[in-house]
């Protein structure tokens, strides 16, 4: 019967292609007719790099527009600081590349069709699971044409933060708090404008500024639950702190005529204690919703799909038994990056975050760089650009 998949994002998309490349007869499904999805942080990492770069699809990858940042600055109120060096990590990719992500998923999507045993369905939205005996055999989706069944020996809930089949499964994350959600927008860029990726604090604001070349993609960070408050001042409570804390945008702070034009994120960090049920297993969002700290949320999600495939593919190509058992190592696998990655995004926003929304750090207290720390470099850009625990394609399996 072969497998399934729900949600058409890094996690879902990536794994069909493994799985595809392996000879599993695989179906993805995405409940949008496309994935054109603006306003996400579109970080592509080293460790996400090297993996493209193991199933020959880094050439292809390059070729899309994108940004390479190999280092990473906080602009306070009286410039620059430099918190991490990408370009003092090992291996061939010393980088961050900022792509659309709809990009990115239609190059995995495509490179999955070139394979016989890959499906893709746009428009088709997971709302149920089949059960039989004690166990998931599939699922149950919707599309303009009315209501379907796939029947599989492995379904798989790769649709998000919100999963419905992590729902419908009785599957309940833990929340472990964020203190912030983030509203995002665009706005144009012009000569003359500053060329990289950057944070920029002051007193009581945080805003990420990210270059697309021919815009700026602008994250407005608030305090948690804070939007509604934000509307009921209009909109030039949103116009006045990024000209003040940009000013080389004020001019164009206009362009952003209401709250039609931004996008609001509502920021999760949570995890399953059970990423699992016989048939069943989630992976990325749907195991564990990631902070936007660090930027490291598709790249987590990738790596759960590069250890579902190395761990079940031989399994499922073969039309062996899975047992619940093997659903286990999967989890077993990621939980400790997952675990090390969130308690180090708890930290950020705690010691970090929190207080610079409620004006309680000074950024300039900071050394002006951060870089020349050895331990602290290291750390910080291992952890940002290849995570916990970087998975590998094994080798003679996929």
């Amino acid at each position: 019967m072969g497998t399934v998949i729900a949600g058409g994002g890094p996690a879902g998309a990536m794994l069909a292609l493994l799985l595809a490349r392996s000879g599993v007869e695989v179906t993805l499904l995405e409940k949008h007719n496309d994935f054109l999805r603006d306003f996400r942080g579109d970080t592509i990492h080293p460790s996400t790099l090297q993996l493209l770069d193991e199933i020959g699809l880094a050439e292809e990858f390059h070729k899309l527009p994108h940004y390479k940042a190999r280092s990473i600055h906080l602009v306070s109120d009286s410039g620059d600081i430099r918190l991490a060096d990408m370009s003092r990590l090992p291996g061939k990719y010393d980088y961050i590349a900022f792509v659309p992500q709809w990009d990115f998923l239609t190059l995995v999507t495509r490179a999955a069709a070139r394979y016989p045993t890959f499906t893709l369905l746009m428009n088709a939205e997971a709302t149920d699971l089949i059960r039989e005996n004690g166990a998931v055999r599939g699922l149950r989706y919707r599309d303009p044409s009315g209501e379907h069944e796939i029947r599989a020996d492995l379904t798989v809930a790769a649709d998000g933060r919100t999963s419905v089949l992590r729902a419908r499964a009785g599957l309940v994350p833990r929340d472990l708090g964020a203190p912030m959600d983030v509203v995002w927008f665009r706005l144009p860029r012009e000569p003359g404008d500053r060329e990289d990726t950057f944070l920029r604090v002051s007193k009581g604001r945080l805003m990420v500024a990210i270059n697309r070349g021919g815009y700026w993609q602008l994250a407005y960070v608030i305090v948690k639950g804070g939007y509604d408050d934000l509307t009921r001042q209009g909109i030039g409570a949103l116009r006045r702190p990024v000209a003040e804390l940009l000013p080389w945008l004020a001019g164009r702070t206009e362009l952003i005529r209401s709250f039609d034009d931004v996008s609001v994120l509502t920021v999760r960090l949570d995890r399953l204690r059970r990423w699992h049920l016989p048939g069943l297993l989630c992976i990325g969002d749907a195991a564990h919703a990631m902070s936007p700290v660090f930027g490291v949320g598709i790249n987590l999600a990738v790596q759960d799909a590069v250890a579902t495939a190395n761990l079940l593919a031989g399994p499922l190509r073969y039309g062996r038994p899975l047992p619940e058992r093997a659903l286990h190592l999967v989890q077993r696998r990621r939980m400790p990056p997952t675990l090390i990655t969130q308690a180090a995004q708890r930290f950020v926003q705690d010691r970090f975050v929190s207080p610079a929304l409620t004006g309680g750090f000074d950024p300039d207290r900071l050394p002006r760089d951060l870089t020349r720390i050895p331990v602290l470099n290291t750390l910080a850009a291992r952890m940002i650009g290849l995570g916990v625990r970087p998975e590998h394609l094994m080798s003679g399996k996929i």
